[in-house]
């Protein structure tokens, strides 16, 4: 049987329609994290992470759908996202964050009444990325994923936490892993890293340089105690570093790709705040107050693109060889010359939904 991509994407998303009793996507036998593959065995399960994630898939999709005029599959996707949203706004929270899932029985996983695995990271980080949480919940979600799951005197970000041990209730394989190990409450740089573009999401830049310095892992090897601690090459990701004593801080399986290219993204996308879509250049840095100024020689086909940002208190400007622009962006052209960038960015935030979240020094 034979079909265009776009119609395996179509098949694909209406697969995924498929709601338990919260009006959540269904588990399965895992989600993202694959070691929670008990959760929904039975059919019943479902996960707070991947109706966020549904969420975002449904939203860009829709305009995919409306450019290849498919009208009526924009408009299911566009229902579908609505629902979405009202059943994570009504059966999501847990009062200070939003739960992981609910298990095949409808007892929740990631709340506040489980001994283990009361907080995990994925769905707050996911509540910012998705833009399906409401302002209200996601600042309150972050704020409660920075105090129980980062680790400042470690400088790593738990995945979840406390880690799975003696629960009575088997979310999978996860709970083979000792306590800290990989998933099980260690620091999966993959999740982390979402952590911290979902900070930068909602405008911290402080927050997002000290969560990005934590996790970067050149900062595990400056000292012979460091190196002595981490055990593994400081100039690769690692793909986790272990959370619980005595092994707390130790890298785990390093050359990892896939958190390689989400740390490639979170710098050049979330902190140097460079993004393409089609021809147009977005610049909307996130970056500390301590830099004044970068500089990024960007190339689009034959055409080079010099870019000096700078940060001010000043009013914000952008020009193009010396033309004002409006806005943040610009337009690319493959015209094979050298281009000017100059943007100065005001570091005040004026958008309320960029408000600087409160920084706390809390130790878990």
């Amino acid at each position: 049987e034979v079909s265009s991509l776009y119609e395996h994407c179509k098949r694909a998303i209406a697969k995924s329609l498929t709601f338990g009793a919260h009006g959540l996507p269904l588990m399965g036998s895992g989600d993202w994290n694959d070691g929670m593959n008990n959760v929904g065995l039975l059919g019943k399960g479902e996960s707070v992470w991947l109706a966020f994630f549904l969420f975002d898939v449904l939203n860009r999709f829709l305009e995919i759908a409306r450019w290849m005029k498919d009208e009526s599959f924009a408009t299911l996707c566009e229902n579908a996202a609505g629902r979405l949203k009202s059943s994570i706004d009504q059966n999501a929270w847990d009062g200070e964050w939003y739960r992981r899932a609910y298990f095949d029985d409808g007892s929740p996983l990631g709340s506040s009444v489980n001994g283990e695995c009361r907080i995990d990271s994925i769905a707050q980080s996911w509540s910012v990325l998705s833009g399906a949480g409401t302002p209200d919940k996601i600042y309150q979600a972050m704020e409660s994923a920075n105090t129980q799951l980062v680790d400042r005197k470690n400088s790593l970000i738990r995945l979840l936490y406390p880690p799975f041990n003696t629960s009575e209730k088997d979310p999978g394989y996860i709970k083979g892993y000792l306590p800290g190990i990989r998933e099980n409450g260690g620091q999966y740089s993959h999740a982390a890293i979402w952590m911290v573009q979902a900070v930068a999401q909602l405008g911290n830049r402080q927050r997002t340089w000290e969560l990005l310095s934590m996790i970067n892992p050149i900062h595990h090897g400056t000292t012979a105690a460091l190196i002595n601690t981490y055990k593994v090459e400081p100039y690769v990701m690692a793909a986790d570093v272990y959370g619980v004593a005595p092994h707390i801080g130790r890298g785990g399986w390093t050359w990892y790709t896939g958190s390689a290219g989400w740390m490639y993204q979170l710098l050049l996308e979330s902190l140097l705040g460079l993004k393409r879509e089609g021809k147009i250049l977005q610049i909307h840095p996130c970056v500390p107050d301590h830099w004044d100024s970068f500089e990024i020689d960007y190339y689009y086909k034959t055409t080079h693109y010099h870019l000096k940002v700078m940060v001010t208190q000043e009013e914000a400007s952008l020009t193009l060889d010396g033309v004002g622009l409006p806005g943040n962006h610009i337009e690319l052209e493959d015209d094979s010359e050298e281009h000017i960038v100059l943007l100065n960015i005001n570091t005040s935030p004026t958008n309320p939904v960029q408000r600087p979240l409160p920084i706390q020094a809390v130790q878990v």
